[in-house]
């Protein structure tokens, strides 16, 4: 089926389906029963196997007819996909179905306080007792927390073997006693990440995905993953949070789509549909024949292109097992070329709050451009994976890789 079979197709699914009066969680059940929530996904596991084109497709038809979008979060970027590639029949069932239908809303477990850039040395424990396991640590940076069902917890089952090994994925449950969740606000005034306190809560061993002590490679799946959404720029949508904690399901989905064109909790994205909003007001302003600020809006649609297709050759066969890492690296860029391109452009504007519209949308993305080049890895560590990964230079001196982890010097 070429990509304009899939759009068409998609496009008259949308136009015998949608309705702004359904509930929220009506639309996604419709949007998930069809395989249009996670097109992406195989058939029989939530999607349609449809490939990055293919999914552009769908997004593109449902854009276009003024649709509700599929839920937002982490579910639906790692979590599902994860589990797809790598948990049981019975696990994808289970655990695969409340992402897409916007039940269940998903947080990341990964990074701590003295294990961000260097994950693996991660100490947060898990040990087994009986069906169970038992986890003791402390998660950091994790976005969106506060509303998670469930989260992407890798944990440490034993200390005996190397650091990259004796580590297990868990699909985690957010909702139980002894899971402390308190979240950090940061100069935009929101709290898209958090801390998470974690004292002998449990997750049963049905919950593990893959094997324990595999749980370093499921992680770096799931890495892979994030960096290549992040720096993927899909067709932007009109959408919301999911999970029991956001509150939307019950919301008329219509009323949902007044929010205007944000990403998750409200940050601007540095896409192409803010980039026609900034010509589109320097054009009322009289100002889209200076060449200097003409430059600037081509080089940003340059930057934005460039990073699309590098996403997309990422996803083919053969691409460079950096590719991923360039295209977060790239969308780094992104954020700060459009801060610098949406200050230009509201000239003093840019320095006065307020509290909608386009002002609104570029003075959070002046304030949250600083964060890309943190989460998801570092612009720094980006580097050094492309540099050991797709140009082959010497891994950076440490220990032994058959060191085990108790031998390991910490902090």
């Amino acid at each position: 089926m070429s990509d304009a079979d899939i759009g068409r197709a998609c496009a008259a699914w949308v136009t015998d389906n949608w309705d702004a009066d359904l509930s929220v969680g009506e639309w996604w059940q419709e949007l998930a029963d069809a395989g249009y929530s996670h097109p992406t996904l195989p058939e029989g596991a939530g999607g349609r196997g449809y490939n990055r084109a293919g999914n552009v497709a769908v997004r593109t038809a449902l854009a276009d007819a003024g649709a509700m979008g599929p839920p937002t979060g982490l579910g639906m970027m790692l979590a599902a996909p994860t589990i797809v590639a790598h948990g049981t029949p019975e696990q994808i069932d289970r655990l695969v179905s409340p992402i897409v239908n916007g039940v269940d809303a998903w947080c990341q477990l990964f990074s701590e306080p003295n294990a961000g850039s260097d994950l693996a040395s991660l100490q947060t424990s898990a040990l087994r007792d009986g069906d169970e396991y038992v986890v003791n640590g402390q998660k950091v940076w994790t976005s969106g927390g506060k509303i998670a069902d469930k989260g992407m917890l890798i944990a440490r089952t034993d200390t005996s073997l190397p650091k990259h090994r004796g580590i297990a994925w868990f699909a985690f449950d957010m909702l139980q006693t002894g899971v402390d969740v308190r979240p950090l606000t940061e100069m935009t005034g929101r709290a898209i990440f958090n801390e998470v306190f974690i004292d002998d809560a449990r997750v049963s061993s049905d919950d593990l995905i893959g094997e324990d002590g595999n749980g370093w490679r499921v992680a770096n799946d799931t890495l892979m993953l994030e960096r290549m959404s992040l720096g993927a720029n899909p067709v932007p949508l009109r959408s919301c949070s999911p999970g029991s904690i956001a509150n939307n399901l019950e919301k008329r989905a219509g009323d949902m789509m007044d929010r205007g064109w944000s990403g998750e909790d409200g940050v601007s994205q540095p896409n192409l549909a803010l980039w026609h909003r900034l010509v589109d007001r320097a054009r009322d302003e009289g100002r889209l024949a200076d060449p200097v600020l003409r430059d600037r809006f081509v080089r940003f649609y340059e930057l934005a292109e460039v990073n699309r297709l590098t996403a997309m050759r990422g996803r083919t066969k053969g691409a460079s097992a950096a590719s991923p890492n360039i295209s977060k690296l790239m969308m780094s860029e992104l954020f700060r070329s459009a801060r610098e391109l949406g200050a230009v452009v509201l000239g003093m504007d840019a320095t006065l709050s307020s509290d909608s519209g386009l002002d609104a949308l570029v003075q959070e993305l002046i304030l949250f451009s600083p964060g890309p080049s943190i989460y998801g890895g570092t612009d720094q560590i980006q580097r050094n994976i492309i540099g050991e990964r797709g140009l082959g230079l010497p891994r950076e001196p440490g220990p032994g890789k058959d060191t085990p982890f108790s031998e390991l010097p910490k902090n």
